[in-house]
């Protein structure tokens, strides 16, 4: 077998090491699926109407859930990967004879096929709430395109910052950083019901920018504005993950790769 071929079948065995943990332990996974969807519950009906939102909240509400959830999967990939590190798993990998990214391969893919799981558990219960995409399938598609891309951005970020706090305790530490900055977006409320100054953050944030854009192919209010972002927030939607990965990606393989010496 050729060395690429070696390096798929590697990634691959890692993989499936991930999934046969889902399979031991389907009770964290299911807490993985359950809590954004209790996010998306409470806040159509508990806390009410977004805040300047016209319209059907749950309309504007679910793209943006569907948005903070890819975001906030960097939680899980940290806390797997601060696990294996704790464990010296990753260090009996290392000194195997495998591909040098197997494992940040196996994890990666392990964790986008969650998302997806996790995507279709949302869009149904959006669907059970009143929520529904009105401009076709492949519109459709093209939205939960952008969502697995702010994913995979944010995997990659969770894989450097595992690398760099090496204990899943500190996890904790991240969390206090992630909801603020997950909140501070247009998830929940539309940019012109905020001060002038936060409306311009909000508007610029990443996660806004993909939920404005899934929220226009999706066909729901909320998919546009007055503002340069929010008029380009299909641009920035692509552009925000890309730049993401470009600085991220080779930290967090450049870290991994230190971790033998």
């Amino acid at each position: 077998m050729s060395a690429v071929g070696w390096a798929v079948s590697d990634s691959w065995t890692m993989t499936r090491r991930e999934l046969a943990r889902w399979a031991r332990q389907p009770v964290q996974v299911v807490v993985g699926l359950v809590f954004p969807v209790m996010l998306l519950l409470m806040f159509n009906y508990l806390v009410g109407g977004g805040r300047g939102v016209e319209g059907d909240t749950a309309e504007y509400l679910v793209p943006g859930m569907l948005a903070l959830t890819m975001a906030f999967g960097l939680e899980s990939t940290m806390l797997a990967v601060t696990q294996d590190l704790n464990k010296g798993v990753v260090d009996r990998f290392r000194s195997m004879p495998m591909a040098s990214g197997a494992v940040l391969v196996g994890r990666s893919v392990a964790d986008m096929l969650q998302s997806v799981a996790a995507l279709a558990v949302m869009t149904a219960v959006g669907y059970a709430v009143g929520w529904r995409w009105h401009d076709g399938a492949v519109a459709a598609l093209g939205a939960v395109g952008l969502l697995l891309l702010l994913r995979f951005a944010m995997l990659w970020l969770g894989i450097l910052l595992a690398l760099v706090a090496g204990r899943p305790e500190m996890v904790q530490a991240v969390q206090i950083l992630v909801w603020p900055v997950g909140f501070l977006s247009n998830v929940f409320a539309v940019p012109e019901s905020m001060p002038g100054w936060l409306g311009a953050v909000v508007e610029w944030n990443p996660m806004s920018a993909t939920a404005t854009a899934v929220r226009g192919l999706f066909g729901n209010p909320g998919g546009g504005g007055d503002s340069w972002a929010a008029a380009h927030a299909g641009l920035l939607a692509v552009l925000w993950p890309l730049a993401l990965l470009a600085a991220f990606f080779p930290l967090a393989v450049r870290r991994f790769a230190r971790l033998s010496h």
